[in-house]
């Protein structure tokens, strides 16, 4: 049986993300901090801080170019779509539903993959390789394919989406964490508990869980970017979020007809899922060389 070592776990990193630290600074990314906390803020303020009703359609401003073009007014800064509607009020809205798939789908994935690479990795032999051998059969199926299949099965709506992104994304940590968990149960302090005649319940929340933790943040902030292109992707092929809730990928399903006469209506809510993902990936980068300072070479 082939065991995870830790270069798996924590791969290294790429040329593309040691240039983009190079853009950004090899430091605090105060500049991808400043960007994820607005898309925080227009999560939780969502309708409440929109200029516009993000829904509300006016035709006659249909198509009205962002403020600095021609013919743009300040009262639509990013411009309309087909319908009239404000597309920098869509964009806030669409925040929250992004990050509400990020939050649960991270949360149900992350917990259901943590719980079952700790079994794995704790009590391996026969256990670990069956479990294992179903990691890999789904590892193997592309996930958007699989996606596309549950998403067709289920209505679609936001409650599918979140079933589908945790469905395909916690092979990814009970992987990585049935491979930590192989070394953290070696250690004396775990022999120590089982000759004290500590239940595996007890071990798992007091010994094995809590050395973990900095693992599952990582993981978890990494997917962030992930889990929101993979909500666009499915909202986009109308499988996911559905009108009237609105969302980045719905947006732009909704413009992809209009992109030579009104590019904005489908640039600018693409620039918005770039600058979300890119902000989410450099502070996990930044928060995963924190946690481990031997990487900080690397």
């Amino acid at each position: 049986m082939v065991d995870i070592d830790a270069s798996y776990a924590m791969p290294s990193r790429s040329a593309s993300q040691r240039m983009m630290r190079g853009v950004f600074g090899s430091g605090i990314p105060y500049l991808s901090l400043a960007i994820f906390g607005l898309v925080v803020i227009a999560a939780i303020g969502g309708e409440a801080i929109t200029p516009h009703d993000p829904n509300g359609l006016d035709l006659g401003s249909s198509f009205r170019p962002p403020s600095w073009l021609e013919g743009g007014s300040i009262d639509y800064p990013l411009g309309t779509d087909n319908l009239g509607r404000d597309i920098f009020s869509r964009i806030i809205a669409g925040a929250r539903i992004s990050l509400t798939v990020a939050l649960y789908a991270i949360v149900i994935s992350g917990g259901a993959g943590a719980l079952i690479g700790m079994i794995a990795g704790y009590f391996g032999k026969s256990v670990d390789a069956v479990i294992m051998r179903l990691v890999d059969i789904q590892m193997s199926i592309p996930s958007l394919a699989l996606a596309l299949v549950v998403a067709t099965v289920l209505s679609p709506s936001l409650t599918t989406v979140i079933v589908v992104i945790s469905i395909t994304y916690w092979t990814w940590y009970a992987r990585i964490i049935r491979g930590e968990i192989l070394s953290l149960k070696e250690r004396d302090y775990v022999a120590l508990a089982k000759v004290a005649g500590c239940s595996t319940a007890t071990i798992f929340a007091r010994h094995l869980l809590p050395n973990i933790l900095n693992t599952l943040l990582v993981l978890a902030t990494l997917q962030v970017g992930q889990v929101i292109i993979f909500e666009a992707s499915l909202s986009f092929l109308g499988l996911g979020i559905q009108s009237p809730d609105v969302s980045w990928g719905l947006m732009l399903a909704d413009a992809r007809n209009y992109i030579t006469n009104a590019w904005w209506a489908i640039t600018l809510p693409g620039v918005a899922i770039m600058l979300t993902c890119l902000s989410a990936n450099l502070i996990g980068d930044w928060l995963r060389d924190t946690i481990d300072p031997r990487r900080r070479q690397l």
